[in-house]
């Protein structure tokens, strides 16, 4: 199969699922994806999630104060709405009208570095009047800084975090 990228389409936000029906109607179902810039090649929206990952985990260990904290803090982390704790371990999982793949990406980097939530409260890792808000995807720096396209996508995030990745890197390819 023979994928062309069509566009940079930068962050999505609520309009997600608006988008997604979008490219429904103009490429048809299962015409069109996400995909993500990596040097001169495209990576799967799975392996790229792999590598947002490990930015969590390199953070994690490069900072063992913060992930003392959020795990011995938290019953849990989420992003826009509590009900994001029922994805799990699954970047599949998106219940709310916007991504929430950092949550995950932290579970899942706590669970590699051998750690649990220990926690009584579940933690909100947003906005900046959020308490986790030190581990925002768009705050912690990612671990290949080099591997960010440019021109970058700009947005609420800080240049070089692990968010400047996911945006910037992020492509619209269609079937051809």
């Amino acid at each position: 199969m023979c994928w062309r990228t069509l566009e940079r389409p930068g962050y999505f936000g609520k309009k997600r699922d608006e988008l997604h029906s979008s490219w429904d109607q103009q490429y048809g179902p299962g015409n069109w994806r996400i995909a993500y810039v990596w040097g001169q090649q495209v990576i799967t929206r799975e392996i790229a999630l792999r590598i947002y990952e490990d930015a969590y985990f390199l953070f994690f260990q490069a900072n063992p104060d913060k992930l003392a904290w959020i795990t011995s803090e938290a019953l849990n982390v989420y992003d826009t709405d509590p009900s994001n704790v029922q994805a799990g371990l699954s970047y599949d999982h998106q219940e709310t009208p916007n991504n929430h793949v950092h949550d995950v990406s932290i579970r899942r980097a706590i669970l590699r570095l051998g750690e649990t939530f220990r926690g009584n409260r579940l933690i909100r890792v947003r906005w900046k009047d959020s308490e986790g808000y030190e581990i925002n995807p768009g705050v912690v720096p990612f671990h290949l800084p080099g591997r960010i396209a440019v021109p970058k996508v700009e947005g609420w995030w800080f240049p070089d975090s692990i968010e400047d990745f996911y945006q910037s890197n992020k492509v619209l390819q269609i079937k051809h």
